[in-house]
Protein backbone atom coordinates (compact mmCIF):
# COMPACT_ATOMS: atom_id res chain seq x y z
CA UNK A 1 0.00 0.00 0.00
CA UNK A 2 1.03 3.66 -0.57
CA UNK A 3 -0.03 6.42 1.28
CA UNK A 4 0.29 10.16 0.89
CA UNK A 5 -0.38 13.38 2.70
CA UNK A 6 -1.33 16.48 1.38
CA UNK A 7 -2.01 19.80 3.46
CA UNK A 8 -5.10 21.63 2.18
CA UNK A 9 -6.32 24.94 2.67
CA UNK A 10 -10.28 26.01 2.85
CA UNK A 11 -10.95 29.82 3.13
CA UNK A 12 -14.13 30.67 5.56
CA UNK A 13 -17.04 32.63 4.65
CA UNK A 14 -16.13 34.69 7.50
CA UNK A 15 -14.03 34.76 10.63
CA UNK A 16 -14.85 31.81 13.27
CA UNK A 17 -14.23 32.74 16.76
CA UNK A 18 -14.35 30.31 19.64
CA UNK A 19 -13.23 30.90 22.89
CA UNK A 20 -10.12 29.86 22.18
CA UNK A 21 -9.09 32.06 19.57
CA UNK A 22 -9.93 33.09 15.81
CA UNK A 23 -9.63 31.87 12.33
CA UNK A 24 -9.82 33.05 8.70
CA UNK A 25 -9.63 29.45 7.02
CA UNK A 26 -9.44 25.40 7.58
CA UNK A 27 -5.86 24.15 7.27
CA UNK A 28 -7.05 19.95 6.46
CA UNK A 29 -4.66 17.19 5.93
CA UNK A 30 -5.54 14.88 3.44
CA UNK A 31 -4.95 11.20 3.04
CA UNK A 32 -5.01 8.82 0.13
CA UNK A 33 -4.20 4.97 0.42
CA UNK A 34 -3.69 3.14 -2.76
CA UNK A 35 -3.41 -0.62 -3.22
CA UNK A 36 -3.16 -1.20 -6.62
CA UNK A 37 -5.55 0.35 -8.96
CA UNK A 38 -7.45 1.13 -6.28
CA UNK A 39 -7.39 4.46 -4.08
CA UNK A 40 -9.36 5.19 -1.13
CA UNK A 41 -9.19 9.13 0.48
CA UNK A 42 -9.72 10.69 3.69
CA UNK A 43 -9.79 13.84 5.55
CA UNK A 44 -8.08 15.25 9.25
CA UNK A 45 -8.13 18.40 10.96
CA UNK A 46 -5.28 18.64 13.38
CA UNK A 47 -6.07 20.21 16.79
CA UNK A 48 -3.97 22.80 18.68
CA UNK A 49 -5.92 21.74 21.75
CA UNK A 50 -4.70 18.11 21.81
CA UNK A 51 -1.17 19.07 20.81
CA UNK A 52 -1.43 18.47 17.31
CA UNK A 53 0.23 19.96 14.45
CA UNK A 54 -0.05 19.51 10.18
CA UNK A 55 3.82 18.49 10.81
CA UNK A 56 3.43 16.49 13.57
CA UNK A 57 0.13 14.81 12.25
CA UNK A 58 1.95 14.45 9.19
CA UNK A 59 4.90 12.56 10.75
CA UNK A 60 2.19 10.58 12.65
CA UNK A 61 0.64 9.49 9.28
CA UNK A 62 3.75 8.68 7.20
CA UNK A 63 5.57 6.15 9.91
CA UNK A 64 2.54 3.48 8.82
CA UNK A 65 4.28 1.03 6.76
CA UNK A 66 2.76 -2.07 5.14
CA UNK A 67 -0.06 -3.35 4.23
CA UNK A 68 -2.26 -2.10 7.22
CA UNK A 69 -5.96 -2.72 8.15
CA UNK A 70 -8.71 -0.63 10.10
CA UNK A 71 -7.91 -3.19 12.91
CA UNK A 72 -4.09 -2.60 12.78
CA UNK A 73 -4.56 0.89 13.05
CA UNK A 74 -5.84 0.56 16.57
CA UNK A 75 -2.04 0.49 17.23
CA UNK A 76 -1.79 4.30 17.12
CA UNK A 77 -3.65 6.62 19.88
CA UNK A 78 -7.14 8.10 18.91
CA UNK A 79 -6.30 11.46 17.05
CA UNK A 80 -6.43 13.12 13.49
CA UNK A 81 -3.79 10.52 12.21
CA UNK A 82 -6.00 7.59 12.70
CA UNK A 83 -9.14 9.27 11.54
CA UNK A 84 -7.89 10.22 7.95
CA UNK A 85 -6.32 6.44 7.92
CA UNK A 86 -9.21 5.16 9.04
CA UNK A 87 -11.82 6.51 6.54
CA UNK A 88 -9.61 6.07 3.48
CA UNK A 89 -9.18 3.06 4.08
CA UNK A 90 -13.12 2.47 4.39
CA UNK A 91 -13.28 4.36 0.98
CA UNK A 92 -10.89 2.23 -0.63
CA UNK A 93 -12.65 -1.07 0.59
CA UNK A 94 -15.57 0.53 -0.67
CA UNK A 95 -14.00 1.20 -4.42
CA UNK A 96 -12.45 -2.58 -4.15
CA UNK A 97 -15.68 -4.13 -3.24
CA UNK A 98 -18.08 -1.85 -5.03
CA UNK A 99 -20.51 -1.27 -2.51
CA UNK A 100 -21.11 2.09 -0.63
CA UNK A 101 -19.47 2.54 3.54
CA UNK A 102 -23.32 1.85 4.95
CA UNK A 103 -23.21 -1.92 2.91
CA UNK A 104 -19.67 -2.74 4.32
CA UNK A 105 -20.62 -1.43 8.23
CA UNK A 106 -23.96 -3.53 7.86
CA UNK A 107 -26.06 -0.32 8.42
CA UNK A 108 -29.23 0.89 7.03
CA UNK A 109 -29.03 3.10 4.07
CA UNK A 110 -28.79 6.61 5.72
CA UNK A 111 -31.01 9.53 5.26
CA UNK A 112 -30.34 13.41 5.75
CA UNK A 113 -30.07 14.69 9.02
CA UNK A 114 -31.04 17.80 10.46
CA UNK A 115 -27.66 19.62 10.80
CA UNK A 116 -26.80 22.65 13.91
CA UNK A 117 -25.55 25.84 11.93
CA UNK A 118 -22.92 27.42 14.20
CA UNK A 119 -22.61 31.44 15.00
CA UNK A 120 -19.06 32.20 16.05
CA UNK A 121 -18.29 33.64 19.33
CA UNK A 122 -18.55 38.13 18.79
CA UNK A 123 -20.37 40.69 20.30
CA UNK A 124 -23.90 40.49 21.22
CA UNK A 125 -24.94 43.44 18.94
CA UNK A 126 -23.22 40.89 16.05
CA UNK A 127 -24.30 37.44 17.27
CA UNK A 128 -27.98 39.17 17.08
CA UNK A 129 -27.94 39.89 13.51
CA UNK A 130 -25.82 36.52 12.60
CA UNK A 131 -29.21 34.57 14.72
CA UNK A 132 -31.47 36.88 12.65
CA UNK A 133 -29.49 36.03 9.05
CA UNK A 134 -29.89 32.22 9.85
CA UNK A 135 -33.39 32.58 12.02
CA UNK A 136 -34.79 30.53 9.01
CA UNK A 137 -32.44 27.02 9.89
CA UNK A 138 -34.26 25.21 12.97
CA UNK A 139 -30.96 24.75 15.15
CA UNK A 140 -28.52 26.92 16.28
CA UNK A 141 -25.43 26.80 18.11
CA UNK A 142 -23.65 29.16 19.60
CA UNK A 143 -20.36 29.53 20.57
CA UNK A 144 -19.90 31.26 23.90
CA UNK A 145 -17.32 30.51 27.05
CA UNK A 146 -16.75 33.96 28.87
CA UNK A 147 -17.95 35.57 31.75
CA UNK A 148 -20.13 37.90 30.55
CA UNK A 149 -21.93 35.42 28.20
CA UNK A 150 -25.81 35.97 29.20
CA UNK A 151 -26.39 39.11 26.84
CA UNK A 152 -25.17 37.14 24.05
CA UNK A 153 -27.66 34.70 24.95
CA UNK A 154 -30.18 36.95 25.02
CA UNK A 155 -29.39 38.71 21.61
CA UNK A 156 -29.17 35.30 19.99
CA UNK A 157 -32.45 34.15 21.27
CA UNK A 158 -33.98 37.73 20.13
CA UNK A 159 -32.89 37.51 17.15
CA UNK A 160 -34.14 33.47 16.44
CA UNK A 161 -36.98 33.63 17.89
CA UNK A 162 -38.23 30.17 17.02
CA UNK A 163 -34.63 28.11 16.23
CA UNK A 164 -33.84 25.21 18.87
CA UNK A 165 -30.54 26.57 20.33
CA UNK A 166 -27.60 24.47 22.08
CA UNK A 167 -24.49 26.49 23.50
CA UNK A 168 -21.41 25.20 23.46
CA UNK A 169 -19.08 27.08 25.96
CA UNK A 170 -15.57 25.29 24.74
CA UNK A 171 -14.60 24.63 28.12
CA UNK A 172 -14.67 28.65 28.97
CA UNK A 173 -17.24 28.83 32.07
CA UNK A 174 -15.98 27.78 35.95
CA UNK A 175 -18.41 26.24 37.72
CA UNK A 176 -19.54 28.64 39.49
CA UNK A 177 -20.35 30.83 35.95
CA UNK A 178 -22.18 27.70 34.99
CA UNK A 179 -24.73 27.75 37.80
CA UNK A 180 -25.47 30.90 37.89
CA UNK A 181 -26.28 30.73 34.18
CA UNK A 182 -28.20 27.65 34.08
CA UNK A 183 -31.50 28.37 35.24
CA UNK A 184 -31.15 31.40 32.05
CA UNK A 185 -30.32 28.61 30.19
CA UNK A 186 -33.63 27.26 30.74
CA UNK A 187 -35.53 30.53 30.92
CA UNK A 188 -34.44 31.15 26.78
CA UNK A 189 -34.89 27.46 26.13
CA UNK A 190 -31.35 26.47 25.63
CA UNK A 191 -31.58 22.42 24.48
CA UNK A 192 -28.06 21.30 25.47
CA UNK A 193 -24.57 22.49 27.03
CA UNK A 194 -21.47 21.36 25.57
CA UNK A 195 -18.68 21.10 27.31
CA UNK A 196 -19.14 24.34 29.98
CA UNK A 197 -16.15 23.79 32.18
CA UNK A 198 -12.49 22.23 30.97
CA UNK A 199 -11.75 18.48 30.65
CA UNK A 200 -9.29 18.63 33.62
CA UNK A 201 -12.33 20.50 36.09
CA UNK A 202 -15.01 18.42 34.92
CA UNK A 203 -15.30 16.81 38.29
CA UNK A 204 -17.43 20.05 39.65
CA UNK A 205 -20.11 18.31 37.95
CA UNK A 206 -20.91 15.61 40.32
CA UNK A 207 -23.93 16.15 42.08
CA UNK A 208 -24.66 19.69 40.22
CA UNK A 209 -28.07 19.75 39.04
CA UNK A 210 -28.28 19.73 35.26
CA UNK A 211 -31.48 20.98 34.60
CA UNK A 212 -30.17 21.54 30.75
CA UNK A 213 -28.48 18.43 29.17
CA UNK A 214 -24.73 18.84 29.71
CA UNK A 215 -22.95 17.06 26.81
CA UNK A 216 -19.09 15.67 27.17
CA UNK A 217 -16.90 17.17 24.31
CA UNK A 218 -13.24 17.35 25.25
CA UNK A 219 -13.96 15.17 27.93
CA UNK A 220 -14.87 12.24 25.49
CA UNK A 221 -12.96 10.52 22.86
CA UNK A 222 -12.98 7.15 22.63
CA UNK A 223 -14.61 4.26 24.41
CA UNK A 224 -11.93 4.59 27.35
CA UNK A 225 -13.57 7.99 28.00
CA UNK A 226 -16.91 6.77 29.54
CA UNK A 227 -15.68 5.67 32.34
CA UNK A 228 -14.75 9.12 33.37
CA UNK A 229 -17.88 10.58 32.24
CA UNK A 230 -20.67 8.82 34.60
CA UNK A 231 -22.64 11.33 36.66
CA UNK A 232 -21.54 14.17 35.12
CA UNK A 233 -22.73 14.24 31.21
CA UNK A 234 -26.23 13.68 29.86
CA UNK A 235 -24.49 13.31 25.92
CA UNK A 236 -21.51 12.58 24.16
CA UNK A 237 -20.12 14.53 21.31
CA UNK A 238 -18.20 11.92 18.69
CA UNK A 239 -15.92 13.52 16.91
CA UNK A 240 -13.65 11.15 14.10
CA UNK A 241 -10.55 13.41 14.88
CA UNK A 242 -11.12 12.45 18.29
CA UNK A 243 -12.22 9.00 18.10
CA UNK A 244 -9.67 8.07 15.27
CA UNK A 245 -12.00 7.36 12.25
CA UNK A 246 -15.61 5.94 11.84
CA UNK A 247 -14.22 2.31 12.91
CA UNK A 248 -14.13 3.58 16.54
CA UNK A 249 -16.67 6.39 16.21
CA UNK A 250 -19.45 3.56 15.35
CA UNK A 251 -18.39 1.67 18.69
CA UNK A 252 -18.30 4.41 20.41
CA UNK A 253 -22.07 5.58 19.30
CA UNK A 254 -22.92 1.91 20.54
CA UNK A 255 -20.97 1.22 24.04
CA UNK A 256 -22.79 5.10 24.59
CA UNK A 257 -26.10 4.45 23.68
CA UNK A 258 -25.56 1.06 25.76
CA UNK A 259 -25.08 3.22 29.09
CA UNK A 260 -27.75 5.41 28.86
CA UNK A 261 -26.23 8.63 26.91
CA UNK A 262 -27.60 10.70 24.01
CA UNK A 263 -25.63 11.29 21.26
CA UNK A 264 -24.21 13.62 19.36
CA UNK A 265 -22.48 13.80 16.60
CA UNK A 266 -20.06 16.74 15.73
CA UNK A 267 -16.82 17.75 13.84
CA UNK A 268 -13.63 20.41 13.71
CA UNK A 269 -14.25 23.08 10.81
CA UNK A 270 -13.00 20.94 7.34
CA UNK A 271 -14.44 20.03 4.43
CA UNK A 272 -17.36 17.97 2.91
CA UNK A 273 -14.61 14.99 3.25
CA UNK A 274 -14.51 15.24 6.74
CA UNK A 275 -18.10 15.11 7.45
CA UNK A 276 -18.86 12.25 5.03
CA UNK A 277 -18.16 9.30 6.85
CA UNK A 278 -19.82 10.90 10.34
CA UNK A 279 -22.94 11.37 8.76
CA UNK A 280 -23.16 7.37 8.72
CA UNK A 281 -22.46 8.07 12.59
CA UNK A 282 -25.29 10.85 12.70
CA UNK A 283 -28.47 8.70 12.07
CA UNK A 284 -30.47 8.77 14.71
CA UNK A 285 -28.41 10.87 16.91
CA UNK A 286 -30.16 13.90 19.31
CA UNK A 287 -28.03 16.34 18.03
CA UNK A 288 -26.10 16.07 14.40
CA UNK A 289 -23.84 19.13 13.85
CA UNK A 290 -21.64 18.99 10.34
CA UNK A 291 -21.84 22.33 9.49
CA UNK A 292 -18.25 22.57 8.43
CA UNK A 293 -18.69 23.18 4.61
CA UNK A 294 -21.77 25.30 5.28
CA UNK A 295 -19.06 27.70 7.26
CA UNK A 296 -16.36 27.59 4.37
CA UNK A 297 -16.01 29.85 1.38
CA UNK A 298 -14.88 26.56 -1.14
CA UNK A 299 -15.22 22.93 -0.58
CA UNK A 300 -14.48 19.62 -2.33
CA UNK A 301 -15.83 18.60 -5.99
CA UNK A 302 -18.86 16.84 -5.44
CA UNK A 303 -19.38 18.39 -1.72
CA UNK A 304 -22.35 17.12 0.76
CA UNK A 305 -25.55 18.13 -0.48
CA UNK A 306 -27.57 20.35 2.41
CA UNK A 307 -30.79 21.27 2.25
CA UNK A 308 -34.43 21.98 4.14
CA UNK A 309 -34.20 18.08 5.32
CA UNK A 310 -30.47 18.77 6.48
CA UNK A 311 -27.45 17.26 5.22
CA UNK A 312 -27.21 14.15 3.19
CA UNK A 313 -24.88 11.55 2.74
CA UNK A 314 -21.86 11.31 0.30
CA UNK A 315 -22.57 10.51 -3.24
CA UNK A 316 -19.78 7.87 -4.27
CA UNK A 317 -17.91 10.67 -6.00
CA UNK A 318 -16.81 12.30 -2.93
CA UNK A 319 -16.06 9.65 -0.41
CA UNK A 320 -17.71 5.37 0.73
Amino acid sequence: MDISVTPDVFKLAQVFTISRGSRTEAKVLTVRVTDGDASGWGECVPYARYNETLESVTDEIMAVTGNITRQSLFELPAGAARNALDCALWDLECKKAGKRAWDLAGLPVPGPEITAYTLSLDTPEAMQAQAAKHAFRPLLKIKLGTPDDMPRLEAVRAGAPNSTIIVDANEGWSAQVYAELAPHLVRLGVALVEQPLPAGEDDALLGMERPVPVCADESCHDRSSLPKLKGKYDVVNIKLDKTGGLTEALALRDAALAEGYKVMVGCMVGSSLAMAPATLVAQGALITDLDGPLLLAEDREAPLAFDDKGVHPPRTALWG
